[in-house]
């Protein structure tokens, strides 16, 4: 599956050396040699580890919770678990809904489907693969190599598989979440951390019809692999990321492909070939090269972010390219223009592919741009009256992806509610805290996502920020912390300001906007300006509760900063032990970089 796109840890120096600290806060960074001693230290004995369960966790409310309740088993979920095992806290558990690991990598099982970042960014700077199969890594490897991440560092007894979250209220006098899953089992602990990410909840557009339909129909993100497509007509309702992935496999054996598209992509060559034995060879031996060709590309990627900052000179070089391909590939002029984006590169998600384009050009192969009217019992009518006979229906429509943590219900402070909070559109601190949710952190959260680097970069971010707060927060004796809500109205007005300026705003409708246009799921800078911003946590920035204590000064902080100052100076304290700096908007840390 294509998936937004990073690498490396928020304490290595500087983005090419992406290794872990061996431990904790000014640790120093740690070659993959180092790291793997370090984290064996901190195994828990052999015998333990024998007799632990292997779902892992508690079954049901305790007098002493889990430090660490982590919702989901994917690349954000293993990250996080693996720092935790680090750092010596085994006392976690990762409720997993499904039956297995790996989040949208084993939701996605398509045909062809694959990665859209090259497979040396895509996996954990302290995990290093160096022998994918190619350079662009299929979906079969991705989920296999988080596969072995789980069993190389001894996370699999920590995951609960088939345990959904249904919902979870924060205990404010005992600085507990309690969790409810979705079969009424209750579990306790401090820190609730979302991994669930933004592409989980496939999108079904609703069509008049659709369920009159006597074929098979089926979403790319739940496939039917037990569907023999061969002679079929197959009728694909969309024709971004995923799809442009799927039809030229199911092109292959169908006996027709009708390509229903309602918005042209830009779409650059991938260049994909397969790694020879002697690359990776090569690799595997000098680990050094490995962490400097990883580095290379993560400057490539992070080169790219100009188009998305509507530079023009950028999306010009962007656009000559696109069209080059563009006319290489399709000779047909009506083809040619109906594949044609009438907007500026970048607004929407730019395309990577090496077979699309042929594929469209194939006799069998129809592309249709007519807006789909309806779906009757035979197949799907479009508005120009013409009816396209189908067997089968494809949905490559995407995912629900502003709809963070839905169907989860999450009941913060004085029972405040996550929807509630969020009907404007979800907004966080940096994309991990939401005011007013103590001790609750997102992975992957609102305004993280990228178009132009590798995920896995930002989840590393999120990773150590979370264990900065985890390890201040124990050290200072809070119970719970809680963003200041000026602190994260200051910051998300801030990036929205930005985003305006960005390319993103300059369409109607995308998967990184809401209903009300809203951009919600993009960052709106470089990989690096996020790396600087969460490189270490700052509590100056939280409201926090100290334990059997009703009052307190602000924590200290690391960064250099006067720990509970802001722009006007000064710290308060609440009645019930609830500590806050003083109001006002927030200032910054000497070095810091703004969201613009």
């Amino acid at each position: 599956m294509s998936s937004e796109n990073g690498n490396g840890s928020t304490r290595y120096r500087g983005p090419a050396s992406s290794e872990p600290p061996v431990n904790g806060a000014g640790s120093h960074a740690a070659t993959g040699a180092e790291s793997e001693e370090a984290f064996s230290a901190a195994e828990t004995p052999a015998s333990a580890a024998a007799t632990a369960p292997r779902t892992g966790g508690r079954t049901s409310r305790s007098s002493h919770p889990l430090q660490v309740l982590i919702v989901g088993a994917g690349f954000s979920g293993l990250c996080l678990g693996y720092h935790l095992r680090r750092d010596g806290i085994e006392d976690f558990a990762i409720l997993e809904k499904a039956e297995g690991l790996g989040g949208t990598w084993r939701d996605n099982s398509y045909p062809g489907a694959c990665c859209d970042v090259t497979s040396l960014s895509y996996c954990f700077s302290f995990a290093q693969k160096t022998d994918w199969s190619r350079k662009w890594s299929p979906q079969p490897e991705i989920l296999a190599y988080m596969q072995e991440c789980a069993e190389r560092f001894d996370l699999m007894r920590h995951i609960r598989f088939g345990s959904e979250v249904a919902s979870a209220a924060f205990d404010e006098e005992r600085g507990v979440w309690m969790v409810t899953t979705a079969s009424g089992e209750q579990l306790e602990a401090r820190y609730l951390v979302s991994g669930v990410g933004q592409l989980h909840r496939p999108f079904v557009p609703e069509i008049e019809g659709a369920d009159s339909f006597g074929g098979i129909v089926f979403h790319s993100a739940r496939w039917r692999h037990d569907v023999d497509l061969t002679g079929k007509r197959v009728a694909v309702i969309g024709n971004a990321a995923s799809a442009i992935q799927f039809i030229p496999e199911v092109a292959r054996s169908a006996g027709r492909v009708l390509v229903f598209q309602r918005t042209p992509n830009w779409m650059m060559r991938r260049r994909d070939r397969a790694y020879t034995e002697r690359e990776k060879n090569l690799l595997a031996r000098h680990p050094r090269l490995t962490k400097l060709l990883r580095g290379i590309t993560w400057m490539a990627y992070e080169m790219q972010f100009p188009v998305f900052a509507g530079r023009r000179w950028a999306s010009a070089w962007y656009r000559r390219m696109s069209m080059r391909y563009l006319e290489e590939a399709i000779t047909d002029p009506q083809l040619r223009a109906q594949l044609t984006p009438d907007y500026e590169p970048g607004a929407k998600r730019i395309l990577i592919s090496d077979d699309y384009y042929e594929t469209l050009a194939q006799d069998h192969v129809d592309l249709i741009t007519e807006r789909i009217e309806r779906i009757d019992a035979t197949g799907v009518v479009t508005a120009d009256g013409l009816h396209h006979d189908a067997d089968v229906i494809v949905y490559g429509t995407g995912f629900r992806t502003t709809e963070f943590l839905v169907p989860m219900q999450i009941q913060g402070r004085e029972g405040r509610d996550l929807n509630e909070a969020w009907s404007d559109g979800a907004e966080a601190y940096l994309g991990i805290s939401t005011s007013g949710f103590p001790n609750f952190f997102m992975m992957y959260g609102p305004n993280t996502n990228l178009g132009h680097n590798s995920i896995i970069f930002m989840i590393e971010c999120q990773t150590e920020y979370i264990m900065d707060c985890i390890r201040k927060a124990a050290a200072a004796k809070l119970r719970w912390i809680d963003v200041r809500p000026e602190i994260q109205r200051f910051f998300n007005n801030t990036i929205q300001k930005t985003l305006q300026g960005r390319v993103w705003a300059k369409v109607g409708n995308s998967w990184y906007k809401n209903s009300a246009g809203r951009i919600t799921n993009n960052w709106s800078g470089t990989t690096t300006e996020y790396w600087m911003r969460t490189r270490r946590a700052d509590l100056s920035k939280y409201e926090f509760a100290v334990a059997d204590v009703t009052a307190a000064s602000a924590p200290a902080d690391t960064c250099g900063e006067a720990a509970g100052e802001d722009a006007t100076g000064g710290h308060g304290t609440g009645g019930d032990g609830t500590n806050h700096p003083g109001g006002g908007e927030p200032g910054r840390r000497q070095g810091e970089r703004s969201a613009a």
